[in-house]
């Protein structure tokens, strides 16, 4: 069994999404929230909060493996700035407890789960929902950090079937070293 901790890094707020995936590659969830940053008092405030966070998730429910949601470009260049701090906070919030680290750019996590890169947030939550058996609505950050985890898995269990690892694998499909 693999634990899989899902992040969407956000400076307001941070999805993440923690699965087991069995030897077998089925997955199943465990645990996913938003870490909601928007009541720290500053915005260095925010990282340390998620630093917190992510580091209490990581102590109670011990991941193997860490796959985060890279930054997407923005018109705004601030907004592009802080969300490019938060997932720096958050990926060596992950190095600094020495667990690996795979980047996936979410016209890819799409693409995997919805089999479109342009797919919707709508559906990407309800694919999340129906691949781990969730019932309800699902909260947008936290499913977008569920859908990074399966993508990880998914992209894990190609990479053993070809006796290679995740990033080398991912890599060969003309996307770069992850």
């Amino acid at each position: 069994m693999t634990r899989i901790l899902g992040i969407d890094p956000g400076s307001q707020r941070t999805g993440v999404g923690i699965i087991d995936v069995a030897a077998d590659g089925k997955v199943s969830h465990v645990h996913h929230q938003p870490l909601n940053l928007l009541d720290a008092e500053s915005f260095p405030l925010r990282l340390r909060k998620l630093l917190d966070g992510l580091w209490a998730l990581i102590e109670q429910y011990a991941p193997d493996e860490v796959a985060v949601e890279q930054v997407f470009l923005s018109n705004n260049a601030m907004s592009a700035l802080k969300l490019g701090q938060a997932r720096g906070a958050a990926v060596a919030a992950c190095v600094a407890r020495d667990l690996p680290v795979s980047e996936y750019a979410a016209k890819e996590i799409k693409l995997g789960l919805v089999g479109s890169g342009n797919a919707d947030k709508a559906q990407v939550q309800h694919m999340v929902g129906i691949m781990l058996g969730l019932q309800g609505k699902l909260q947008a950050d936290a499913a977008d950090a569920l859908a990074v985890a399966i993508t990880h898995a998914h992209v894990r269990a190609s990479a053993n079937r070809l006796g290679t690892d995740a990033r080398t694998a991912w890599g060969r499909k003309g996307r770069g070293t992850r």
